[in-house]
């Protein structure tokens, strides 16, 4: 059986930085060893009211940033998810076989809800259900995952594992997480404690992909630190959370072991590593906020290349689905 990768992001608010260390720039190495389905989930960020302009404004911007990061849509299938239906009637499916209280486990949506948990929707409680089908959907062999998704990906294990004991079949493959080693943790720019998160009420706290060099710079300038010099070991970031942050970010963009920033830094003063890193940033980040505006000036291309992958996406789901439906007993119109 092939290597094959699911995976996908919000369209909620502008990706940033930490999306792209974390995640896409990532996926973009992934392209030489498996086959890619990349999908903009476009139906998860319904689990919380948006509004319908902005959300189709976003989903663009998430399409176009895959593509300005480096992602080949000719390549990889690359689409929305809402334009291949099949996700929300396996996610159905799915969730007729899933206990409750394996939801009841998950603990996203404690986070989600807090104490108005009696007032959220149905989709903010069930959609670790969706994702599993997003992933079973397309027999996904491995989905790369973060800090934040690792139990939702065990549970689509656990379903998928529950349907093929419940039927008497190996049909849904168990997905593997995909690790790349120690993960790119990118903290919020105003509070090196707190994640780097696209939902941050301060701009401040977070580098949009969509940031010009200008802002950048202003942001980088900006960002959090303490009063002391840069230390000269990982030790002497203990208790230093906004140092830790920025020499993190440091060490992704350029590709190095955070030691050896650390020793290229050692006893200097934030201010000349700042100018530094705001340059890094803008060296690596530019490009492809230039490419992405270049992209969103042109929707029409835009929709065509999710269509094109839609149309992709579809012609692996539609077997898929239909072998669902016989082996639960369901009735259909045959052709």
């Amino acid at each position: 059986m092939s290597k094959r990768i699911f995976s996908g992001i919000q369209p909620t608010h502008h990706l940033h930085l930490g999306n792209y260390l974390g995640a896409v720039r990532n996926w973009v190495k992934l392209q030489a060893d498996f086959e890619c389905i990349f999908c903009v989930v476009d139906l998860h960020a319904l689990t919380v009211p948006q509004d319908p302009a902005a959300l189709l404004k976003a989903t663009r911007e998430v399409a176009a940033t895959y593509i300005a990061a480096g992602i080949d849509p000719e390549k990889n299938i690359l689409f929305n998810q809402s334009a291949v239906p099949t996700h929300a009637t396996l996610g159905w499916l799915l969730g007729c076989i899933t206990p409750l209280g394996w939801l009841n486990r998950m603990t996203q949506f404690k986070e989600k809800a807090g104490k108005q948990k009696d007032m959220a929707g149905l989709g903010l409680y069930s959609y670790p259900v969706l994702m599993a089908a997003d992933i079973l959907l397309y027999h996904a062999t491995h989905v790369p995952v973060g800090e934040d998704q690792k139990q939702h990906l065990e549970l689509a294990r656990d379903i998928a594992g529950a349907f093929n004991r419940q039927f008497g079949t190996e049909f849904f493959p168990l997905p593997e997480p995909q690790i790349f080693g120690a993960a790119t943790r990118v903290m919020s720019l105003r509070d090196g404690t707190k994640k780097m998160s696209k939902s941050d009420e301060s701009d401040y706290s977070r580098l949009n992909v969509t940031d010009d060099a200008d802002t950048i710079a202003l942001k980088v300038k900006k960002a959090k630190t303490d009063l002391f010099p840069l230390p000269d070991s990982v030790e002497g970031l203990e208790g230093r959370p906004e140092a830790a942050n920025l020499l993190n970010i440091f060490a992704a963009l350029s590709d190095k072991p955070l030691a050896e920033v650390i020793a290229d830094y050692a006893g200097k003063e934030f201010s000349a590593f700042k100018r530094d890193l705001s340059d890094l940033t803008v060296s690596v980040m530019g490009p492809m906020s230039v490419r992405l505006n270049q992209l969103m000036a042109d929707p029409a291309e835009l929709d065509r290349i999710l269509a094109r992958g839609a149309e992709r996406a579809q012609a692996i789901a539609t077997p898929v689905l239909d072998k669902t439906y016989d082996l639960m007993g369901l009735l259909r119109p045959k052709a």
